[in-house]
């Protein structure tokens, strides 16, 4: 164990792998709506790119625009094989001294050696900063006065940051706003405790890592984790609606399948928010979802589910867009629990 995990044992954490979690499900689930909710992200890892050719290096390899980023600014960003399935899913924003990207961490180490290997004669060093850089997710509708009240500088708008130290370094809090209710929180693993403290003294609810999925499939965020790598091409994730996907930019792996998907006509797969009925179990990352149009053909995959407050789940799904249209959609089998279409807060072009 860290000394971070080490506190949050003592908190009150049951912690298993890359998980955690303060209550039962159910009520940790009912905290997302209720409350504002403070979790430690032990399910993401964060990789650090420094050096002068920090930009360019990373612009070539991703799904959007990395070189003209503000300093003050974050964008959801992908990594992709040449075939144009995505390998990973990250958020990124630019350091005085290069830029931090934070990914699932079950598949970081993978695609730190992978991003390495293109790292040649560049000006740049790669490093799995997860164990220097802590990360909480805080989200609700009294967020962003949760972190003032706790001393965390507070962007203003969606997908920019604030704070962290002038260098570029980690040991002030960097503060990340993801949309109106969700805020991610890079702070150096020392001063994590404090901060933890400081944010449920403010009014912050702890919860664990099924809270803040449901949170991120409320907010359609996908995550990649293993069993869903190269499984799908950006667009079939919604990058292209949530700003993960630069048209204009350069050639990076994939590009090709990207633009192409991109301008052939309507998408044939899409990625909707899901729920499934009381007493259901939560079903894994990949699982596959049937329609009747299908047959014993699958017709679409879960990317992420999470455990709601009435004892089903909800989830993000790429579905066939006929199957999702036709609304009869069944989880695991042709004969398996019945799925209900839900909104995602952004419209499916």
């Amino acid at each position: 164990m860290t000394a971070w995990t080490d506190f949050l044992a003592r908190q009150g954490a049951e912690l298993a792998d890359h998980h955690l979690r303060f209550a039962d499900p159910a009520a940790e689930a009912r905290a997302v709506a209720e409350s504002t909710v403070a979790v430690p992200l032990l399910h993401l890892g964060t990789v650090r790119s420094v050096g002068p050719d920090s930009a360019a290096f990373i612009h070539n390899l991703v799904s959007n625009e990395v070189q003209k980023m503000a300093a003050d600014s974050a964008a959801w960003n992908s990594f992709n094989s040449p075939k144009g399935r995505m390998i990973a899913s990250f958020l990124i924003w630019p350091e005085s001294d290069g830029h931090s990207m934070v990914l699932s961490a079950e598949v970081l180490p993978a695609f730190l050696k992978k991003f390495s290997m293109y790292v040649l004669r560049s000006k740049v060093k790669l490093s799995d900063a997860s164990e220097a850089l802590v990360l909480l997710g805080v989200g609700g509708t009294d967020a962003g006065a949760v972190l003032a009240r706790a001393g965390v500088a507070v962007p203003d708008a969606a997908m920019k940051q604030a704070g962290g130290d002038e260098t570029g370094g980690t040991s002030g809090p960097r503060c990340i706003r993801l949309d109106e209710r969700n805020f991610i929180v890079a702070v150096a693993a020392d001063a994590a405790p404090a901060l933890f403290d400081a944010l449920q003294a403010a009014g912050a609810v702890k919860a664990g890592t099924g809270a803040w999925q449901l949170a991120m499939i409320r907010a359609g965020i996908p995550l990649i984790t293993q069993p869903t790598q190269e499984e799908f091409v950006a667009q079939m994730l919604n990058y292209d609606l949530i700003g993960g996907v630069d048209f204009k930019k350069g050639c990076y792996p994939g590009q090709e399948i990207v633009a192409r998907t991109q301008y052939l006509g309507k998408l044939k797969k899409r990625m909707y928010r899901v729920a499934g009925p009381s007493g259901t179990a939560l079903p894994a990352a990949g699982t596959d979802v049937y329609a009747p149009a299908f047959g014993e053909q699958s017709a679409g995959k879960i990317v992420n589910a999470a455990a709601t407050a009435d004892g089903g789940f909800e989830a993000l799904a790429v579905l066939q867009t006929s199957s999702a249209e036709a609304g009869e959609l069944h989880l695991g089998s042709v004969d398996g629990p019945r799925l209900a279409l839900l909104d995602l807060p952004y419209a499916l072009a």
